[in-house]
Formats: structure tokens, C-alpha cells, sequence
């Protein structure tokens, strides 16, 4: 088959690390892979030419322009079958179909962001589904969502598949030694948006008493996004005078090397499609704190591990109940 991605960019967010390991899935079992993007963020750039997959980009400020442009591209492209991700892209590809097309169209559906329900634009990507030929979510909750929105959506086209991972890769590692230097180390690999709750962590941190924050360290990998969380989180770290417990990393390739030394891998999002870090961190045997948000408490049943991401005292609990686990403790879970 000749397949197309489609994505805003190739930049180091979740969605983009999961249609590339599709493509890559794709490409081995002898299809003809194209990947085609609108925004020029390179994070994986490198991992599809490495796995000889085209990139085309359409670049255009004009939303309009890009609009037509990608549709003629696609159009043209004689392809069997066209997977995008994320919603503008979805929209953009479903608009390409009209008003008839040969090529097998999947949306995914990967973020259950609750302004869905609010948002006229938001709304409108979802009645667009209706030209899609499946709609995909990686998670219940997500896809639940956005029936509600679409009742029109008949049940036979709505599908969910969980996160892909390679389990040569995500494995746990015998050499792991829990508390390594008397201490739990806890990682967050996520991009720094104010969805992903970096504030709410660090005031969380700064509620726990003076022992236990003697006993924590935190390291977040993931690159600045388009708010200003990352600068707010910055100043609020320096204000709590606690940068020797939470470290801000540049997002890197190869985050399994970090994870699989760490404690506990977390997640404090308000909203999340299904994280790739939770998925990753349960494939590696660690010990999951998070939101209580999408398919999470489905995978995690332990209510010690959850909480509600708007309440620091929750958070704040969750911390505090891992820094107090015994190295079986942790091994056990």
C-alpha cells in the first residue's frame, strides 16, 4: 500500500512519537511510506530519514493556502490510504475527501481536552468526522467524548487502539536499583505547556515538609511549547528557592535511558488523550503517580497513585506517599 502521515509538525510531542512509530511499523512490513507536515519542527526528523521515510513539507502562513495546497497534494498523491493525527490535521485531510476520494481516510483522535465541548471550532473538526472512514482514539474516554459531540458518528467507524510500543526497548532493567542515593527519583517527560502542570507540581513540592523534599528529585525532560509555562515555572522554582529538587532537560531521543533508572515516572496533566510516558513507565515496571484523568484509572488501581491535578494537596499526597515507600516497596509495585 501507499500510505501518507499526516501531522502538524515533527516536533517532540506524544502524537508525533506515535504516528512516527506507526510509519516506521509501516515501512518494515514493506509498505510505501510519505509523511507530510505543515509546521517545520524537526525533533524526529532524524528517526524517519534514518528509517528511509520521505518527508514533504507544506509550508504557508495562510491557513486558507494551506488549506488547498494540501489537499491538491493529497489528491494527487495516489495514495491507498491516508492516517493523520491531531485535530487540525484530521480536519484538513477529511476536507481533502470532499467531495469524493479514492484513498482510505483514519483520523486519530489523541487529546480529550475537555474545551471540545466549548469551543464552536473544536466542535466543528469533530463534525468533520463524519467523512472519515474510521476514527481512531487511544483512549475510551477520548472517543466517548467525541460521540457526544457527533452522534452521527455510526459505532462500526469508531475504533481504540492503545499506544504502540516496542517491547525490545521498553523492558525492565536488571541492573535497576531503587532510592539510589537515598533518594526518589521521579521523571516527567512531557513538553512545557500550562495543560501539563508544571506549576501545579512545583507549589505541590513546596507543600511537603523539609524531610521529605530532602528525599525527592525531579527531572523533566521536554522542550518549551508557544505559552509562557515554562518561564512561569522557572520563577516559581526560584521563588520556593528549590532547584536543587526539580531540574528542567531539554526533550531528548532516547528517554527510556533516564526512564528506566528512575523511581517513578510521573504525569500531572489537567487533560491527556493516553500519555506516552504512563504507558512507557508501566512497559519499564515502574511506579506510576498521575492525574486521575482518561483511561488512567483503568490502568492504574492503586488511588494512592492518583489525583486530582487542580488540587496541590492532592498532588502534594501522591508525592509524599511515594517518597515514604521502602526499596521492596517499590520493587514490589
Amino acid at each position: 500500500m501507499k500510505i501518507l502521515c499526516v501531522i502538524d509538525s515533527l516536533g517532540s510531542g506524544g502524537a508525533q512519537r506515535q504516528l512516527v512509530n506507526l510509519s516506521i511499523g509501516f515501512k518494515e512490513r514493506g509498505h510505501d511510506v510519505k509523511f507530510l507536515v505543515y509546521h517545520e519542527e524537526n525533533f524526529f526528523k532524524k528517526v524517519l530519514d534514518d528509517a528511509g521515510i520521505q518527508i514533504d513539507y507544506v509550508i504557508e502562513t495562510s491557513y486558507f493556502r494551506r488549506l488547498l495546497k494540501i489537499r491538491r497534494y493529497i489528491r494527487r498523491g495516489n495514495f491507498d490510504g491516508v492516517l493523520s493525527f491531531l485535530e487540525a490535521a484530521n480536519f484538513i485531510c477529511e476536507f481533502a475527501g470532499l467531495p469524493w476520494k479514492k484513498w482510505r481516510l483514519v483520523v486519530g483522535e489523541r487529546s480529550a481536552n475537555p474545551k471540545i465541548f466549548k469551543s464552536i471550532k473544536l466542535r466543528f473538526y469533530r463534525w468533520f468526522h463524519v467523512f472519515a472512514d474510521y476514527v481512531v482514539s487511544n483512549s475510551y474516554e477520548n472517543l466517548s467524548m467525541v460521540r457526544k459531540i457527533n452522534p452521527l458518528l455510526p459505532l462500526r467507524k469508531c475504533k481504540v487502539i492503545y499506544n504502540m510500543l516496542d517491547f525490545d526497548v521498553w523492558k525492565p532493567d536488571p541492573g535497576y536499583i531503587p532510592l539510589k542515593d537515598g533518594k526518589l527519583h521521579l521523571i516527567v517527560a512531557a513538553s512545557h505547556q500550562y495543560l501539563k502542570n508544571a506549576i501545579g507540581l512545583i507549589n505541590a513540592v513546596q507543600a511537603l515538609n523539609d524531610l521529605e523534599k530532602s528525599k525527592l528529585r525531579i527531572d523533566w525532560y521536554g522542550d518549551e511549547r508557544t505559552d509562557n509555562s515554562y518561564n512561569d515555572s522557572l520563577d516559581l522554582i526560584e521563588k520556593y528557592s528549590i532547584g536543587n529538587i526539580i531540574v528542567f532537560h531539554k526533550a531528548i531521543q532516547d528517554i527510556h535511558q533516564k526512564m528506566k533508572y528512575a523511581d517513578v515516572i510521573g504525569l500531572f496533566s489537567f487533560y491527556e488523550g493516553l500519555p506516552n510516558a504512563v504507558c512507557e513507565g508501566i512497559a519499564l515496571g515502574k511506579t506510576i503517580i498521575s492525574s486521575n484523568v482518561s483511561d488512567i484509572p483503568l490502568l492504574i488501581k492503586n488511588d494512592k497513585l492518583l489525583f486530582n491535578p487542580n488540587k496541590t494537596n492532592e498532588i502534594s499526597e501522591a508525592l509524599a506517599y511515594v517518597i515514604s515507600l521502602e526499596k521492596e516497596e517499590i520493587l514490589e509495585i
